[in-house]
């Protein structure tokens, strides 16, 4: 099983290098190529192999590093060396399979409802998930997980794989009746986006691999642990109030005053003005692209407001979307060709009245870079969420006759963001995608938090968050108490259960609090002084996700890096089928220390499916367990009212 596969070398499966050559004989020349090793280098957590076909004119380097966690990633690098220009039509990282991996796990989604897992077996073939819409989209496979008959988030052997990029990618898993089963994936490159001259190389993105003979939750892990290690990674997450679901575009002083009044009132540390404060936004018609304050509804600019957040102890953060533009903006009036599409006669279907900017264009990019930059400096802004509301459709530049660019539109995405970041060490980025579009390891190198989805109805976030845990870590995931009724479903949930959903990653608010009672106020802040406390073993400790015998009931948690804490969360989704109730098993604590067990934050111990309630001291009643008993036989928990949370609290003794 070559790392590279070639027909040359007798492999019919899908060459992992995809080319040709232009300018020179017949069309399609140079298509099939036959790699010799040249040398191999290695240290103690990297290895490079490289790599020439001489009669093709191509030279080939592979980059593999183990990284913390456990986890590996590679890349490949062409070099072209010939006179003549190569195109590259695809170059795909891949890895052999063990034999005992035959099912298969990916994610598909919409809007308001990404990461939605669906499993089939490893069959003869080839299968692939292309992303093609230049970013990872809604509906983004985000990775694909191959493992032994059954797996689960506890148990099983897997083997996942995801591409660090947050433009075009694929995913692929292959198996030859003649060989065996590769995974692997890279960058889906648009015809001619590479084109190699003499002496060019192209880098594939980095791609992840990472496994677990404990499950789903041990690949988890291993991915955790290396966000954990990045530059990037968030070493504080604060609580953040959102305007968005409260005000909309409806600006006013005077209100978002009173909102920050009760924000800071209940513990909030970020307070954020989401869409409509600059130039002609007062709906999402207009205005994108032209990023001046708008004086109309600001006639004393930001500062009253930021002045007054800060005032209370709050950090400020503001919301951009640098990559779009409405046709109804003065950017795009004066400036028409700046958009992406195939071109000057061909411009894409509009989608939430907006259109894509060539970020590929110099001038494009000086502008976005000039008017973000603009505004940052001029306010005290510790906080910027970059949002990006639509898929790249037709990516043409106008640089290249029209010709695709979506591979250069995301590298001049990186380069925007690195070069604020960098102009702006104090401020921390979001990355937000129509909700969770854009979540990936390439732009979680980059950023400190992301937004999990547009989802704010906490029943509907509850599988949303568990499997995007699958990729990220808990910390960077903005989960947000939102108002009693959802805006997204209509659907009215008690404040108890709606903050336990939003406990465990990086608490949030999305809810107009002048119009919360005084008693609610008091239990958001309870809530919120809660995930404060926490805050260390919720984003510090690894991810649990323990089976359920009851389809009716997820189980979660956090243990704490040292075992010595956890916190585990029983959610009862709807109404189960039978009063058996479930035994909730913790794995990862230490198995010869004992636990003590109590409940957590507000817990009804009166409705439940016994005839006694709950005992007031905890599930066992106050008898302290082993972690070797916990993570085999757990403790059991009964049948509790539909649309509740019941968090439980492990202590180790002594």
């Amino acid at each position: 099983m070559p790392l590279l596969g070639e027909h040359a070398h007798g492999r019919y499966t899908r060459p992992h290098l995809r080319g040709h050559r232009t300018e020179a004989g017949p069309a399609g020349a140079g298509w099939t190529t036959r790699f010799t090793s040249r040398d191999i280098t290695t240290t103690e957590t990297t290895l490079r192999l490289e790599a020439a076909d001489e009669h093709a004119g191509l030279e080939l380097a592979l980059d593999l590093e183990s990284v913390p966690g456990g986890s590996l990633r590679a890349r490949w690098t062409l070099t072209n060396t010939a006179a003549t220009a190569y195109v590259v039509d695809g170059l795909e990282v891949c890895l052999p399979v063990d034999d005992d991996l035959v099912e298969a796990l990916d994610f598909t989604g919409r809007h308001e409802r990404e990461r939605t897992p669906q499993r089939h077996a490893v069959t003869d073939g080839l299968w692939l998930r292309e992303g093609r819409g230049g970013r990872p989209g809604l509906d983004a496979a985000s990775m694909v997980v191959l493992g032994t008959p059954g797996f689960t988030a506890t148990s099983g052997s897997v083997l996942g794989v995801h591409v660090a990029w947050s433009g075009n990618s694929v995913l692929r898993v292959e198996r030859d009746a003649a060989s065996g089963t590769t995974i692997g994936g890279g960058e889906h490159l648009l015809p001619g986006e590479v084109v190699l001259e003499q002496g060019d190389a192209y880098t594939t993105p980095w791609v992840s691999f990472a496994a677990a003979d404990d499950g789903l939750d041990g690949l988890a892990a291993s991915w955790h642990a290396w966000q954990r290690s990045l530059p990037a990674h968030p070493a504080h997450q604060p609580v953040v109030l959102n305007v968005w679901e409260a005000v909309f575009f409806d600006h006013d002083l005077e209100r978002l005053r009173a909102i920050a009044d009760r924000a800071a009132r209940v513990g909030v540390e970020r307070f954020v003005l989401d869409d409509g404060w600059f130039r002609h936004r007062r709906d999402d018609t207009a205005g994108l692209g032209d990023w001046w304050v708008d004086g109309s509804v600001w006639p004393e600019g930001l500062d009253p407001l930021i002045d007054h957040v800060r005032g209370l102890g709050m950090e400020f953060g503001l919301w951009f979307e640098p990559e779009m533009v409405n046709p109804d903006s003065d950017l795009h009036r004066a400036h028409p060709d700046w958009i992406l599409s195939a071109g000057p006669h061909r411009t894409p279907l509009e989608h939430r009245q907006q259109q894509v900017l060539d970020l590929t264009r110099p001038e494009v990019f000086d502008y976005l870079l000039e008017r973000v930059d603009a505004i940052l400096s001029a306010h005290r802004i510790d906080y910027v969420k970059w949002d990006h509301n639509r898929d790249l459709l037709e990516p043409g530049s106008g640089l290249r006759a029209g010709a695709p660019a979506a591979h250069e539109q995301t590298r001049a995405f990186y380069r925007l963001l690195d070069a604020l970041a960098a102009a702006h060490p104090e401020v921390a980025w979001e990355s937000c995608a129509s909700g969770g579009g854009r979540i990936d390891l390439g732009v979680l190198e980059r950023v400190q938090r992301v937004w999990t989805s547009d989802m704010t109805d906490a029943l509907a976030r509850q599988q949303i968050q568990r499997w995007t845990t699958q990729l990220v870590a808990p910390e960077y995931l903005g989960m947000h108490v939102s108002s009693p009724t959802s805006h997204t479903t209509g659907r009215t949930l008690d404040l108890d259960f709606r903050c336990a959903t939003a406990l465990f990653g990086a608490l949030g608010i999305e809810w107009d609090l002048t119009e919360a009672t005084e008693t609610d106020l008091d239990r958001l802040e309870g809530w919120v002084r809660r995930h404060r406390t926490l805050r260390p073993l919720l984003h510090g400790g690894r991810v649990v996700r323990p089976d359920s015998s009851d389809p009716a009931v997820l189980l979660h948690g956090v243990v704490a890096a040292d075992r010595a804490a956890a916190l585990v969360a029983h959610v009862q989704l709807d109404e189960s089928a039978h009063n058996r109730g479930v035994q909730v098993r913790v794995p990862h604590l230490d198995e010869s220390a004992s636990y003590r067990l109590a409940w957590e934050g507000p817990v009804d111990l009166a409705h439940t499916s016994m005839s006694a309630p709950l005992p007031a001291d905890g599930p066992t009643a106050g008898v302290e367990v082993t972690g070797g008993v916990l993570a085999r036989r757990g403790f059991w928990m009964p049948r509790r009212r539909p649309e509740t949370v019941t968090l439980v609290r492990l202590d180790r003794v002594g």
